[in-house]
């Protein structure tokens, strides 16, 4: 996934893109997405994969709407690749949350399911999504970092190697958290 990226961009260039993007150029908009859209759509990809019927948004639809969001960001001083895609784990996070909430306003479902390996966000109920999501909140007050872990692992389907690479920390470190996470969040959870 992010292995693959090197070959299409540099962190240089998109480090120079992200920057002529905050100056306003608007030219740097579309060439930053020609850069990510291959790795951003494959990131939405392995999160929507056999995902249920209840969420409705597609590949497409996700990373459309994470780039969107991302670009629009004026407060951010963007320090290369990885923190985009660290910012794009999390986006993507927020729009499959907000999805399930609005969703499951509309229809209430009530399957139970642990969090597994990354990427296996499949048969996740609405309301599971949005148990998961508030169990992150309480989690994010006391380690921030597991919760940047699970946003790349679960949210964004990235691998140990790509997490460790977007957080800039150990592949130990980033097995570490996953691991101490989800124990967390699988007693936080009931099981």
């Amino acid at each position: 996934m992010l292995s693959d990226i090197p070959a299409l961009m540099t962190d240089e260039e998109v480090t120079q893109l992200l920057m002529a993007l905050e100056d306003g150029r608007r030219d740097a908009f579309d060439r930053l997405l020609v850069k990510v859209y291959p790795a951003l759509r494959e990131m939405a990809h392995a999160k929507l994969r056999n995902q249920r019927a209840g969420i409705t948004i597609n590949t497409t639809g996700l990373v459309h709407e994470a780039y969107l969001k991302l670009v629009r960001y004026k407060d951010v001083n963007w320090k290369g690749r990885a923190h985009f895609f660290g910012a794009a784990a999390q986006t993507m996070r927020r729009i499959l949350v907000d999805h399930a909430r609005t969703k499951a306003a509309q229809k209430r479902s009530g399957e139970h399911i642990g969090l597994t390996e990354a990427g296996s966000m499949a048969s996740v109920s609405l309301d599971r999504l949005i148990e998961i999501d508030d169990a992150l909140k309480r989690l994010e007050a006391k380690r921030e970092r597991w919760v940047r872990v699970v946003e790349c692992r679960y949210f964004a389907g990235l691998n140990i190697e790509e997490t460790a690479e977007v957080l800039g920390i150990s592949h130990g470190t980033v097995s570490n958290d996953w691991r101490m996470a989800r124990a967390w969040l699988k007693r936080e959870l009931g099981g």
